[in-house]
């Protein structure tokens, strides 16, 4: 028996896809919700608290690998990402 997800309210949706990512460990789901936020933040009128958003995720990435500190293979296994990353956005 499939459910009529488009009747459900927002807040209830929202939750049952939380827990849901959370059972299954999806946090690939996760961080895509993470991602939207500022776009969201965005359509919702408020662009100052998009580009907030943006700051708070930057710091809690810095303090999540600052507490790891010292895993250098950490550290190491996400080298290929930032490089990835550097040349595709790189102006120079």
């Amino acid at each position: 028996m499939s459910e009529d997800f488009d009747r459900m309210d927002t807040d209830e949706l929202r939750e049952r896809a939380v827990a849901l990512a959370r059972k299954r460990w999806d946090v690939g789901y996760l961080w895509e919700l993470v991602e939207h936020v500022p776009g969201a933040e965005a359509v919702a009128g408020r662009p100052e608290a998009g580009e907030a958003g943006v700051t708070k995720m930057s710091g809690l990435f810095s303090a999540l690998v600052a507490e790891r500190e010292g895993d250098q293979q950490l550290r190491e296994a996400l080298r290929p990402l930032y490089l990835d990353y550097l040349r595709r956005h790189n102006d120079s």
